[in-house]
């Protein structure tokens, strides 16, 4: 068997290197005021990146499964309102749920959030949460709208 030339790698490389260049990569942009930690989403191209989302605490808060869904799906499209899109523009929705038991509950207020089909969706159960309390936590990734 014959081994590649120098030449013959070398071209590769041009060619590999060329079509890289001519795709180049894309603008990332942050979307929010960015943390030192985190952003609250990054738009890439036509696609938003939202960081996950946390139900809203505070004393009037409604610490039920249906009232941490609701608030935590208000807190995703506010995020993606930012970006400019919205929640209907969705397409793959991540939920960390610590209590397995919860899930129907969570589903009967998540299904209310969508007007068509609903993103693709993959639900999983943790052990725990980064915020005392919060029972859920979801980010979903969405697309901008046609121009």
């Amino acid at each position: 068997m014959r081994r590649p030339s120098f030449v013959s790698i070398c071209s590769a490389l041009a060619v590999v290197a060329l079509c890289a260049t001519s795709l180049g990569a894309q603008a990332r942009e942050a979307i929010g005021t960015p943390s030192p930690m985190l952003s609250q989403a990054i738009r890439v191209g036509n696609m938003v990146y939202p960081s996950g989302q946390l139900p809203t605490r505070g004393a009037n808060a409604d610490t039920t499964i249906e009232g941490q869904t609701r608030s935590t799906l208000e807190n995703v499209k506010r995020v993606l309102e930012m970006a400019g899109t919205t929640i209907d523009n969705a397409v793959k929705c991540t939920v960390f749920i610590i209590d397995g038991a919860d899930f129907a509950g969570m589903n009967a207020v998540y299904r209310t959030f969508w007007t068509g089909a609903p993103p693709a969706r993959t639900t999983v159960v943790v052990k725990a949460l980064v915020v005392p309390g919060a029972k859920l936590e979801i980010e979903c990734n969405a697309v901008m709208p046609a121009r």
